[in-house]
Parts: C-alpha cells; structure tokens; sequence
C-alpha cells in the first residue's frame, strides 16, 4: 500500500508513484477526495490523501464518502487503507478497472449522483459496458440533482463519444433519503473526442417544474405564481411534476434552459422554514444571473465538466476550450487535483462576460 504521507517529487514517467493529496487545500471539501479517486482509478496511480475534507464543519469521511471510496474498490478491485467513519487519511491503490453490473447503497438521503462522479470517469474508459444502481438522495441542496445531470452533463458526455443513459425510478429528498436512479455507460467506441464549447448558442426553450412530494398542493402554485410575475413565462412553461418519493416530504423548484449547445438546469431546494415565495425568488435571481452572461456553462456545469474535458484532452492531445459565467474556487480546486493526475496544462482568462478556460496536452517526454 502507498503508506503514510510523505513530500516527493512526481515522477511522470512512472505510474506507479503515488500522487499526494492535501484536502485541505482550496475550498477544502469532498469534491477534492472524489476528483482523486476518479484520476487514480483512470491513470492507475495510488493516491495518499491527508486532512481530508478539513475545511468542512465535521471534517473526515462522512457515510456518503464512504460509499465513494467503497464505490471505487469495487469498480477496480482496488486495495484502501484508512476507509473508516471519521478518517482524516486515506491511502488507495488501484487496479484494473472491470465494466460491470453495480449496485451502491448509501444508507442515508447521501447523494447519489456524487457517488456516480467518483467512478462514472473510470467506467467511460472501461473495455466494455456498465450499469451503475444507486440507492440514496437523487435531489441534493449540496450537489448536483438527477435533472441537472440528465439534462446538462450528460449530452456533453454524449458529444465526446461516450454512451450514457440515465432513469430514475425514485425521488430521495434531504433527510428522508430513498431515492433510486441507475445510469448505463457505453464508453466510447473511438476514444474520447474533445471539443470546444465556448458559446451556447440561440435559446430554443425555457422552462421551470416544481417537484414537492407530500406537500399542500399550495405550496407548488405559490412557487409557480412568483416566476410567472417575475419572470414573465406563461402558464405553459410553468409545471408541477408527480415525483414518487419513498418518505417524507420534498421540495425542488427547477428552471430549465435549453440553448443550441448546452442546456442549464437552475434548482433551489425548499426547507423547513423557507417561505415557497422566497424559494422562487431565488430562483428567479439564479436565472437571471445566468442570462446576464453569453458564456457557455454555468458554474456548477463548468465544474463538473472539467475532469471528463481533461480526460479527453490527455488521451486525444491537443486543446479543448470552454467558457463559464463564474470560475468558483469549488472549481478551481477541483482544477488544481486534475493538473497532478493527468499531463494537461490549465489556462484560465478572466473576461468580463465570463471565464475562458483552455486545457492543453502537455508534450510526452
């Protein structure tokens, strides 16, 4: 195993040297544990990680952490020292990563779809096809929700060749949990394909949903009637979505924006305490940030798009660009974990409709 960690010097002509990882550094959270499991898996470098999420309230691996790890071993026979409740370390050696049929169950309302992160890069360079089951929260206030990753994320992975193909058969709200979504992965057939994706072009359609299982019917108009005053959408492109959820109540209020090459995907969670009309307005505030700038993702979009983009990048060369509205340091964290696994080098030029962000293949030794 890749024991303690220790300062050294990366050496990129052998794979086998470990790649150190301190989660205390950046925005200090998961997303840096999970990027490096992904890179170690599709690189196969063991990884020794130390004050893992160290900047959240309760540091250390949390259950939903856990099945990422536990995820990852599975995925590649993998061998992990340090995988308990708590740890602030982690030691985790790769193998072979095997297509295959899995099926993970968090155990709390845990996201689902953070969980497919962490091994979804891995399974997109597999030798055959996949079927991913995952038991947990599907609609997150601190991740990306099923819809956002049906809509946005995944016809991008489309674009770069690889097949995917997402259903969710149940809702998991916060803290109820219980959800059930499943995600089928064909890699692609030529390798991944990058490509730039500096605008996003016409808007073709517009739309907003509102899902709140167990809740007073109310609650939904309330919520539908302040974007129809503020943002001026009719009645039409106002929906109130039957959401089968497993236990308690749940509530998410989605704008969609479909543009010609990229589509956006807005969600604000309600809670207990929160006023429908305060929910909407949020909303209402993320959409019409989102339509001050021309850039082509969203920040949330930019940030998950960034490790599959490399990860084309490093095995087809040459350089892929892309735009956002706002490079957060959540990203820009995730950017710098990217830069130690993988030989592409990162350019990022601020501009005043947005960031551009180009990432080269850097030359083989």
């Amino acid at each position: 195993m890749c024991g303690p960690a220790h300062k050294q010097e990366d050496d990129e002509n052998n794979n086998m040297n470990t790649i150190e990882i301190d989660g205390s550094t950046g925005e200090g959270g998961g997303q840096i544990l999970r990027t490096s499991l992904a890179l170690a898996m599709c690189t196969g470098r063991p990884l020794a990680m130390h004050h893992i999420r160290a900047k959240r309230r309760k540091p250390g691996l949390m259950r939903q952490h856990l099945t990422c790890v536990q995820a990852a071993v599975a995925i590649c026979g993998g061998k992990v020292e340090g995988a308990e409740p708590g740890s602030l370390a982690l030691c985790f050696e790769p193998g072979a990563v095997r297509a295959g049929d899995y099926n993970f169950n968090i155990g709390s309302a845990g996201s689902c779809t953070l969980v497919l992160q962490t091994v979804l890069p891995a399974l997109m360079l597999a030798d055959g096809p996949s079927r991913v089951s995952l038991t947990g929260g599907t609609h997150n206030p601190m991740a990306p929700p099923y819809h956002f990753i049906e809509r946005s994320f995944a016809p991008l992975l489309r674009r770069l060749g690889v097949g995917i193909e997402l259903s969710l058969r149940r809702h998991g709200f916060y803290p109820a949990g219980g959800g059930e979504m499943s995600a089928h992965i064909q890699p692609a057939a030529n390798g991944l394909t990058p490509f730039d994706l500096t605008e996003r072009g016409t808007r073709l359609q517009a739309y907003a949903e509102c899902l709140a299982p167990a809740l007073p019917r109310s609650v939904t108009e309330r919520e539908l009637a302040v974007l129809a005053d503020k943002l001026g959408w009719p009645r039409e492109q106002l929906l109130t979505v039957s959401a089968r959820q497993n236990e308690g109540p749940g509530n998410a209020l989605m704008a969609t924006l479909v543009h010609e090459h990229v589509t956006e995907v807005a969600t604000v969670f309600g809670e207990k305490g929160i006023s429908a009309e305060r929910v909407a307005n949020d909303l209402v505030k993320a959409v019409r940030q989102h339509q001050i700038s021309d850039a082509a993702l969203g920040p949330h979009l930019a940030d998950q798009w960034m490790l599959p983009l490399a990860l084309a990048v490093s095995t087809r060369g040459g350089t892929a660009r892309f735009s956002c509205t706002e490079l957060t340091q959540h990203a820009s964290t995730n950017l710098d974990v990217i830069e130690r696994f993988l030989p592409v080098h990162v350019d990022v030029e601020p501009r005043p409709e947005g960031t551009k962000i180009s990432l080269a293949r850097l030359p083989l030794p």
